[in-house]
């Protein structure tokens, strides 16, 4: 099967059922539009932010639940070096390269291949010195809703002509609450003892540091709001916008990688994944943007987790060793899967 629309009008599907989880899903950036978690009253919860139409993601700034590529996060100064040989990539946020650059996997229209009513898998293939990267690149998303549960599980595979760095993930903004008032009062916990300082400009500066007796000592569930803004490394940022170290279990898939808990207490989600780090950003421009109602978002009123590699990884040699470094023969395999509870009270 194959379907696509174009960014000015596109292709949307809905997966799911009417009394369970339920998401709809664009082709244009393989973007997740909504997310209907089910309610213990039968009711049922908007849980990420989207805007008013699937088109208005072409024009609205940010990547509102877009697959980001070919490389998620930030490379710095745009540049990279496989093998001896130097590459020059597309800057777009000042000297360096934010999720792809300018014209990345999250501005383009992919093509679905397969789609029933609780799956959907697109595909998108980019040319050889696409954004300044070396290779053709073929990439593939999945969605997957469970038949039982809700149960949400993306995955990410991507297959390379030449070596070149690969970090794919979804860049949803979450807010349990189902409205778009500020997440300061979800709960959230991650399971990670370590994170990654960023210099000024948000790149990190690869050291790894410990987040004992820190703003970002979340091993324990504890409020957004508690530590939002605290410290040098928040300033650089104007909040949470870093990369976790994911304990080795977490790592692995085998524990959640983050809880995340709606203010009113009444809906909770735990992400897992194999991936071996994650994003935190606390919504701390998504006020630049409109929401469904055409009204801009207040600040922080979505956090996005977002699962990969380290960002910068490719000029870090240690981190290198994760396995951003896709080769010919070689596919990514990496995923996400998103559990849903609804809490009596």
């Amino acid at each position: 099967m194959s379907t696509q629309g174009s960014a000015a009008d596109p292709a949307v599907f809905t997966l799911g059922t009417a009394g369970g989880l339920q998401i709809q899903v664009s082709d244009f950036g393989a973007r997740w539009l909504s997310c209907l978690a089910p309610m213990p009253d039968g009711s049922r919860r908007e849980v990420v932010l989207g805007h008013a139409t699937p088109a208005d993601h072409l024009r609205e700034p940010g990547f509102f639940g877009a697959i980001v590529g070919r490389y998620a996060n930030r490379i710095g100064g745009a540049a990279i070096t496989l093998d001896g040989r130097a590459h020059r990539l597309v800057a777009n946020e000042g000297e360096n390269q934010l999720h792809g650059g300018p014209d990345g996997f999250d501005r383009r229209s992919w093509t679905v291949v397969d789609h029933g009513t609780h799956h959907l898998r697109l595909a998108l293939h980019s040319p050889d010195g696409d954004q300044g990267y070396p290779g053709a690149l073929s990439a593939e998303v999945e969605y997957r809703l469970d038949t039982q549960r809700p149960v949400l599980t993306l995955h990410f595979g991507a297959r390379v002509s030449a070596p070149c760095p690969v970090n794919l993930t979804s860049h949803p903004y979450f807010n349990l609450d189902g409205s778009a008032a500020p997440v300061l009062g979800h709960r959230l916990q991650v399971a990670a003892s370590a994170m990654l300082p960023v210099r000024p400009d948000m790149v990190p500066t690869g050291e790894v540091a410990p987040v004992n007796g820190t703003p970002f000592d979340l091993r324990q569930p504890r409020p957004i709001g508690d530590g939002l803004g605290q410290g040098e490394q928040q300033a650089h940022g104007s909040g949470y916008d870093h990369c976790f170290v994911l304990d080795e279990n977490a790592a692995r898939g085998e524990a959640p990688a983050a809880a995340l808990v709606s203010t009113d207490g009444r809906l909770a989600m735990r992400l897992f994944t194999n991936y071996p780090g994650l994003q935190v950003c606390s919504g701390n421009f998504v006020h630049h943007a409109k929401g469904r109602d055409g009204l801009p978002f207040s600040r922080h009123a979505g956090i996005a987790l977002e699962p990969q590699f380290f960002p910068d990884a490719p000029n870090h040699p240690a981190w290198r060793e994760q396995g951003c470094i896709l080769r010919p023969g070689q596919t990514l395999a990496r995923w996400m899967r998103l559990e849903f509870d609804a809490l009596a009270r």
